[in-house]
């Protein structure tokens, strides 16, 4: 356990963004939350960390329980770190790793988490996924990486702030 996770008391997640060349260019296997934070939204497969689990374990484990595939953890791509405030749901409040990967085994199915579908990366629908998403996705689809804090306004949806790198003000 590293410093900075010893001193969190916002539970530890990861989130993974699985590329391939499309007929069209690069696609990303996004899913819609089926259950749970952020039902209806789309969505990197991913989830809580259990004790003990290293973030790439949870990313392997992660990904084969909501879409179905086999991924192997030197494939991983370690891309940044997010930490999410909800300063009106604190027990949103999360901490996130995140990871690209290119390669895998298997076809994505659907789980009872997440119904996955491949998606072109020039039209990720960013109005379909939690707000934050705008601001430093692109970046990281496009082989950049994410250290950033982003805090929820009061309806639990908008970003209010961010500080941190790899994040851009949407046009």
């Amino acid at each position: 356990m590293t410093p900075r996770e010893s001193k969190s008391q916002h539970p530890r997640v990861v989130v993974v963004y699985l590329l391939r060349d499309g007929e069209t260019g690069p696609e990303v296997l996004l899913g819609e939350k089926r259950r749970g934070l952020g039902t209806g939204r789309l969505v990197g497969p991913g989830g809580k960390r259990e004790p003990g689990e290293t973030a790439v374990a949870t990313a392997v484990r992660e990904v084969r329980e909501e879409v179905g595939l086999r991924l192997e953890t030197a494939d991983l791509e370690a891309r940044g770190t997010l930490d999410y405030r909800f300063p009106y749901r604190p027990s949103w409040s999360q901490v996130s790793d995140v990871f690209v990967c290119r390669r895998w085994q298997g076809s994505p199915s659907g789980s009872d988490e997440l119904e996955p579908r491949w998606i072109p990366v020039a039209d990720v629908p960013f109005d379909a996924m939690w707000d934050d998403a705008r601001y430093w996705l692109p970046g990281v689809l496009d082989g950049g990486s994410v250290r950033a804090r982003f805090t929820f306004a009061e309806d639990d949806a908008t970003v209010a702030g961010f500080t941190g790198t790899g994040v851009a003000t949407p046009a």
